[in-house]
């Protein structure tokens, strides 16, 4: 069975880079056809997708959060992270990483979800 945990800080402070892991376990971050993905959802409001990192280590990134956003992974963890630098109070949100499977065109398995709080 496959699961995904983030982890990482739960309160960060304004203008600092928050930095998110997500372990991979019962599958590999270099599966054929899988990208994983960050996403979030602020409260009160939607998902929003933030990037991802494919299987051969190409990384994609929301137009919106590109000059902020950087993702990369360690094979030999099996983990891949999440680096949001000069975080705001709007950058508050639940953070969740999830697998999407470019073969059957949906995500298949999300993390639980972990709330960060950008605050002073």
């Amino acid at each position: 069975q496959v699961q995904l945990q983030e982890s990482g800080p739960g309160l960060v402070k304004p203008s600092q880079t928050l930095s998110l892991t997500c372990t991979v376990f019962g599958d590999s971050v270099t599966t054929n056809y899988y990208y994983w993905s960050w996403i979030r959802q602020p409260p009160g409001k939607g998902l929003e997708w933030m990037g991802a990192i494919g299987y051969s280590g190409s990384t994609y990134y929301s137009p919106s959060l590109k000059s902020r956003t950087s993702i990369s992974r360690d094979t030999s963890k099996n983990q891949f992270t999440l680096q949001l630098s000069s975080v705001t109070a709007e950058d508050t949100a639940v953070y969740f990483c999830a697998s999407w499977d470019s073969d059957s065109w949906e995500y298949d398995y999300w993390g639980q979800g972990t709330q960060v709080t950008v605050s002073s």
